[in-house]
């Protein structure tokens, strides 16, 4: 274990940084510590750079291709409110999969990247 360095957090390629990082302040409650239009950096309220993680979106000139190689992975006890919530604000949603004890909806945010939606199953 490194003692010197840890994630803090993740960047996410994008035509409109700007755009993308409304949509995830909405779903995860953040919002935005800087904002240089071609580079967004969103983190939970108050937090400041080096505090804690964030996600940030930044300006590529080429079009998403396929899919994401990594994705980010959301855990919630309320699953299909959740997903409700996120397709309202402009996701959508690609598949629904379970193994023993959780499950996960696959879904695409407005600008076509993955992430999932995890959750406990009873």
């Amino acid at each position: 274990m490194s003692e010197t360095i840890t994630v803090g957090g993740i960047t996410i390629d994008t035509a409109d940084p700007a755009e993308l990082a409304e949509f995830w302040c909405a779903a995860l409650g953040y919002t935005v510590l800087t904002d240089s239009g071609d580079y967004v950096m969103i983190t939970p309220p108050g937090v400041g750079f080096g505090q804690g993680r964030y996600l940030a979106f930044q300006k590529v000139p080429e079009a998403k291709g396929a899919k994401n190689r990594v994705h980010i992975d959301f855990q919630t006890t309320a699953r299909t409110a959740e997903v409700a919530r996120l397709t309202a604000l402009g996701a959508t949603v690609l598949d629904e999969h379970s193994l023993p004890g959780f499950g996960w909806t696959v879904l695409r945010d407005p600008h076509g990247n993955e992430f999932c939606v995890v959750a406990a199953e009873s």
